[in-house]
Formats: structure tokens, C-alpha cells, sequence
């Protein structure tokens, strides 16, 4: 479709903001084809990438600059020395995970200090989402438009769908956000759970600077 897009690389910029200054090293969690691992490692010297899928790891190696390493690996498994990472970010993975198990798990491969830097998809909750969601519908149709429009001129990808995403696993959301930032609540006191635009939300947990790694 002339209006399709991808939702997920345009709020890469949100985890990249979280990204504390002067992180040394960061781990995408459900990497797919390493999108945003190649932007972290523009400013990161080392980011390492993990994500289930081997056809995803191998796609993403094809484009792995010298910083960055890409490995088969589950959230759910992976042996994660504690206090390993300055951030542990993630998009599009959280909805297929149990948050009470896998959240704690990557909240512990923390520094003291770090961050925990989530985009996921919510399930709607309707009737209170439908303002966002009418909104969501209307940015999605403009926005799409206009990338369609610009990308013979600027030669830029601008949010188009890269080459592996009908391989990418879907999976409907099984909390809405409220329901997310409850579960997330108990278990990482302090967490930051919002709603996005786009049929996402974002989670974001530092902490703390006196905690043990």
C-alpha cells in the first residue's frame, strides 16, 4: 500500500534518546534485521544484538559495522553476566514476552544507572483509546503520503519497510497500556509507561545509582 510504513523505525529515535550520554555498551534485545542496532552504533562504541530468529541474525550481519554483534538468542534464556550493559533497549518485542519474567531478567544485565528502553504494541483499549486512535489513523495516512511522495526525490528510505519484515513474527498484544504499566509497576518500581501515536507504547526504567548490579 502507497500509505504503509514502518511504525517501528520512526520511534527508534525515542530509544536512542533514552540512551544515557557516555554509554559505553548496550544490548538490543530482538534485534530483527538491526536496524536500530546500526543507528546505536553510530554513537556507541559497542552494541551487541540478539534475536531468535537466525534468517533476522544472518540479514542483520550482512550490514554489521565493525562495532556491532549480532548473536541467535532468546530474553527469555540468554546468559547475561549482571550489570553487563549501560542500556538494554528492545522494539516490537515486549508484547510477545510474559513481562513479569522477561523485564526483571533485563532490567538485571543493568549497570547501576542504567536504562531499560522499551517500544512495544498495546492492545486497544477501547472506548478510552479512540481519540489516539482516530488520531493514530490520520497521521498514518499523512504520513504515509508524504514519504511516498519524497523518497524518489531524497533517494532516502524514510520509514519504508526493509526487505525481511513479512518474515518478522506478528502477534497480537495481549495488555493494554494501563494493563502494561500495572505489570511493569510490579515489578520495576519506578518504570515509565506512556501510549504512543502510532499503535505503540514506550517503557523506560533507570536504575537506580546505588543499586548492586
Amino acid at each position: 500500500m502507497i500509505t504503509d510504513w514502518d511504525h517501528n523505525s520512526w520511534y527508534h529515535r525515542l530509544l536512542l534518546r533514552e540512551v544515557p550520554a557516555g554509554a559505553q555498551r548496550v544490548l538490543d534485545v530482538g534485534c530483527g534485521a538491526g536496524g536500530l542496532a546500526r543507528r546505536l552504533a553510530a554513537t556507541v562504541p559497542q552494541v551487541d544484538a540478539v534475536d531468535r530468529s537466525p534468517e533476522m541474525i544472518a540479514a542483520a550481519r550482512r550490514l554489521a559495522p565493525p562495532n556491532c554483534s549480532f548473536e541467535v538468542g532468546d530474553a527469555l534464556t540468554l546468559d547475561v553476566a549482571p550489570g553487563s550493559y549501560d542500556a538494554v533497549v528492545s522494539s516490537a518485542v515486549l508484547h510477545h514476552l510474559p513481562l513479569a519474567e522477561a523485564l526483571p531478567r533485563m532490567a538485571g544485565w543493568l549497570r547501576p544507572g542504567g536504562v531499560l528502553a522499551a517500544v512495544a504494541l498495546p492492545r486497544t483499549d477501547l472506548p478510552r483509546d479512540l481519540p489516539v486512535e482516530l488520531a493514530a489513523f490520520a497521521g498514518h495516512q499523512a504520513l504515509g503520503l508524504a514519504f511516498s511522495a519524497a523518497r524518489p526525490l531524497t533517494g532516502a528510505a524514510l520509514h519504508r519497510h526493509d526487505a525481511t519484515h513479512d518474515a518478522m513474527p506478528v502477534a497480537p498484544p495481549a495488555l493494554t497500556t494501563r494493563e502494561v504499566r500495572a505489570a511493569a509497576g510490579a515489578v520495576l518500581p519506578g518504570v515509565r509507561v506512556r501510549r504512543l501515536l502510532f499503535w505503540r507504547y514506550l517503557l523506560v526504567w533507570e536504575k537506580p545509582a546505588g543499586s548492586r548490579s
